[in-house]
């Protein structure tokens, strides 16, 4: 696909997401994960998400109704969302699962690719992230139905004959895509993006290494955590996207995350808090009326009253975290640099505490980089 947001709106097409459908996706993501739905009449339900910053698997069963069609989850930073759990419940109540894998290309849940667990997956290749070609996006599935109806969506040149084969009802529609989007990759950028298939895993193994190095050297250290995966579990963080750790202000007498960041970026060591902001709090999953029908699109075809459960999706707006420098390289005395700033910082952080007014930053809405 020519992006990563037609992806993961031909991913919803291909699930069969229809106006009144409801799909549970978590709240702290990128606004592209969740928006398609609503432009097809369909309604985001919020979900919890854990300290990892991964959808709360255990947070799931509150958001389901009868009109629930999908789960859409985000391995957030390339930390892998509980996927056994995650499919479970899916059984249980008869869910497609898309998986947007945008920030890990390539990672591993238990020694299974990223994408390949859930019903389909979806990602973006732009130019921050780990795999990146430009502009593209991928759709991967197994499942023969929901890749034609994928392909009929936005696929010029492949809705035909030769690949709808199975879903009978697009037949007689065949030649338009349904989506009335032109989907097809550029040329350019799938060039780059198979060239870079070659040695993308050996890449990442290396920036792995250089990650989890950085993060040993702070073990212990108080006010911080890594948002990593335990790789014995067969598990990894795939290309390490924007990664971020934990902060607990608790452990640093209440300093402020805004003033932690301005400090490690005063170092050299360019930081900024809490990823992107929780998308239960955004006006335009409350008063938006972007179909026109005079209710909030989110609302366009379900009378359900969502103000308990966005309520119920507060605790994921105090998790805390900050951006760390991505290493792409193993390279020791660079590595020890930044991670002896960090120490410094925190060594040191009495000496910023003080009362002047902070001004919070929840996070942004749009994307976090990957300085």
């Amino acid at each position: 696909y020519c992006n990563g947001t037609l992806s993961l709106s031909a991913a919803l097409f291909g699930v069969g997401l229809q106006a009144g459908d409801e799909i549970i996706c978590p709240t702290k993501t990128y606004w592209a994960t969740i928006t398609h739905a609503m432009v097809r009449g369909a309604t985001p339900v919020f979900c919890n998400v854990t300290d990892n910053l991964v959808i709360d698997a255990e947070d799931i069963e509150r958001c389901i109704t009868d009109r629930t069609k999908a789960i859409i989850v985000v391995h957030y930073f390339g930390y892998p969302c509980d996927m056994d759990r995650i499919m479970e419940i899916a059984n249980k109540y008869n869910l497609k699962v898309i998986e947007d894998v945008s920030h890990a290309q390539g990672g591993l849940y238990k020694g299974r690719r990223l994408g390949t667990i859930g019903h389909v997956g979806a990602m973006s290749m732009m130019s921050t992230k780990s795999f990146a070609a430009g502009e593209l996006g991928m759709l991967v599935t197994d499942d023969r139905k929901i890749y034609e109806r994928a392909m009929a969506y936005c696929h010029y040149e492949r809705y035909n004959d030769n690949y709808i084969v199975e879903c009978e009802d697009l037949k007689p529609y065949e030649n338009i895509c349904l989506g009335g989007y032109k989907g097809r990759a550029n040329q350019l950028c799938v060039a780059l993006a198979r060239v870079q298939l070659k040695y993308y895993d050996e890449r990442c193994a290396e920036v792995r290494r250089a990650m989890n190095y950085f993060w040993d050297l702070l073990e212990g250290v108080p006010g911080i955590r890594p948002i990593r995966v335990d790789e014995s579990t067969g598990s990894n963080m795939a290309g390490w996207y924007s990664p971020h750790g934990k902060y607990i202000p608790e452990e640093l007498h209440g300093l402020p995350v805004e003033k932690f960041c301005e400090a490690l970026t005063a170092e050299g060591f360019k930081s900024r808090p809490n990823g992107n902001m929780c998308l239960h709090t955004h006006r335009m999953f409350k008063d938006l009326d972007l179909l026109g029908l005079g209710r909030p699109s989110r609302n366009a075809f379900n009378d359900r009253d969502f103000e308990s459960y966005d309520k119920a999706c507060e605790p994921s707006e105090h998790i805390q975290c900050f951006l760390v420098r991505r290493f792409v390289k193993f390279d020791k005395e660079y590595i020890e640099m930044y991670a002896n700033a960090v120490k410094k910082v925190v060594a040191n952080h009495m000496d910023l505490l003080d009362n002047a007014p902070v001004e919070k930053e929840a996070g942004r809405w749009y994307n976090t980089g990957n300085e």
